[in-house]
């Protein structure tokens, strides 16, 4: 192989699934010992390209080639056997069984079909050092925090002989703490001539971590930034083909009556501690704080997910306490929680059936559903929030975050709720969908309705509240206006200091 030719290269590659063309001619090189970054809006390409790289789908055209030779890779084993290995945003390790067992599953030293203990255990920690885990091999995984599991994943792959990690949204569930480690790990793995493709919707981390950056849109190659060149404003220009300036278009409301009012009221989490709040119509309220704070507890609570153990709420002045989240529903509250996938959506249905499911006991007809009311009220959502869906009979499994993010928000909509609560809206989405979901909540605020959003993005609660409650630890550590909204206020709050000291 040449000095500078690439360790990984694909050329004019094509993949189509039924009603979509996912990519069209896309291009991709990658050295050794580069952290190469793929970013772009959802439905970009980027998850299609990365399991074609690791054997997962075939391409329909286009070549692949391994240190500047054309080979052919039709399943994952082919890939790993070229030292290709992909770390999925799930992860993909048994839980019951120990680290040693986890990295060398199916692939474990043996001698005449007796498995050799001793070198599977000493082969393991050697892997485990490799990756900054100090743990015993015996260690069963299930018991690691999700940060240190994700170290685990990249053992098996080095233990794989990988040349190549990709890493699908590694950071998406970790905690601050949890990403600084990946992140010396990473910087680590490249010093040792280990390539990475890494894919992040935070391009914060992109910046941090990268030595160059390729940029996806509509399935097609955007551009590619070099390091000197990577920052916010190249890629968020690349990635939607225009400038973002501003994207935080706010219109200061004047707000109506109050809506929620929460006194005093106790989450089964945090049993001796009280908070109150209070949102008013037309008002979006922010709800700041660090990874454990109460956050998504509290939201909980306020939906009836988990019955507050004290304490009184009031919607539009009237007292009312739910024991579950029908009670809430038919209040007129709605949730978007944080995990869209396991508690927003019914993944095998599809988006018709998502869209319409809160308002199918509104809508029967004399106890039958009601197909006319239903299409409707898709066709609605799909105009509504931009829905990217071929029909909207297409499965909502497989259409990408944002989309499915959007089916979640219609879907409340069409019960026209007096307050919307938002938990993480824009988790694990692209910016252009993010400015779509901002451009919605302004648009609902300015027509009269209350929302109510956590998000652990200091940018968001900077951008999009009116007001910001913070919390630390269960309880409301402070509150602050819109003026007194800032970084340094917030993470004073966040961390348990008071709010003079802001």
């Amino acid at each position: 192989m040449p000095e500078n030719s690439p360790l990984l290269a694909v050329r004019g590659l094509t993949k189509s699934f039924p009603g979509v063309l996912a990519l069209r001619g896309v291009s991709l090189h990658l050295h050794k010992g580069e952290v190469l970054s793929l970013i772009g809006e959802n439905g970009a390409g980027k998850s299609t390209l990365m399991k074609i790289l690791a054997g997962v789908q075939p391409p329909d055209n286009g070549d692949y080639l391994i240190d500047g030779e054309p080979v052919s890779i039709q399943n994952v084993r082919d890939a790993m056997e070229r030292g290709i290995a992909l770390i999925h945003q799930e992860l993909n390790l048994a839980a019951n069984l120990d680290l040693a067992a986890n990295i060398f599953l199916g692939r474990e030293p043996n001698k005449k079909g007796i498995i050799q203990e001793k070198k599977l255990r000493e082969d393991a920690s050697k892997y485990l050092k490799r990756v900054g885990l100090d743990l015993p091999s015996e260690t069963i995984t299930g018991t690691l925090p999700i940060g240190k599991q994700q170290l685990v994943e990249i053992a098996k792959a080095l233990s794989c002989d990988a040349r190549v990690l990709i890493m699908d949204e590694p950071t998406s569930s970790l905690s601050q703490k949890e990403t600084e480690t990946l992140f010396e790990v990473v910087k680590d793995l490249r010093n040792q001539g280990i390539s990475v493709i890494y894919i992040s919707h935070r391009l914060g981390e992109v910046i941090e971590l990268s030595d160059r950056v390729t940029v996806f849109r509509d399935g097609e190659n955007a551009g590619d930034l070099g390091k000197g060149e990577i920052n916010h404003e190249n890629m968020v220009r690349l990635m939607v083909g225009r400038d973002l300036s501003e994207f935080y278009d706010r219109q200061i409301h004047q707000p109506g009556k109050t809506v929620l009012k929460a006194h005093e009221i106790i989450s089964p989490s945090y049993c001796d501690i009280p908070v109150s709040l209070e949102v008013r119509a037309g008002e979006i309220v922010g709800i700041a704080g660090l990874v454990g704070a109460g956050r998504t507890e509290l939201l909980q609570t306020i939906f009836g997910v988990t019955p507050a153990l004290g304490g009184e709420l009031e919607l539009d002045g009237q007292s009312f306490r739910p024991s579950c989240p029908a009670d809430a529903i038919t209040a007129g509250i709605a949730l978007a929680p944080e995990d869209r996938k396991q508690h927003g959506l019914v993944l095998p249905m599809t988006v018709r059936e998502n869209a319409s499911l809160p308002s199918l006991e509104r809508d029967q007809a004399k106890g039958f559903l009601n197909q006319e009311a239903e299409l409707k009220i898709a066709d609605r959502a799909v105009e509504q929030m931009s829905i990217k869906t071929p029909t909207i009979e297409q499965i909502a499994r497989f259409l990408s975050g944002g989309n499915q993010q959007k089916i979640v928000l219609g879907k409340w909509l069409a019960m026209k709720p007096k307050l919307l609560m938002l938990d993480e809206p824009t988790r694990g989405i692209d910016v252009g969908a993010k400015r779509e979901i901002y451009k919605l909540m302004e648009k609902l605020a300015g027509e009269g309705m209350a929302i109510l959003f956590v998000s652990s993005e200091m940018e968001e609660v900077l951008g999009m509240a009116d007001r910001a409650y913070i919390m630390h630890e269960g309880r409301v550590s402070g509150e602050l206006s819109r003026e007194e909204l800032s970084e340094e206020s917030i993470m004073h709050l966040a961390t348990g200091s008071e709010k003079s000291a802001a």
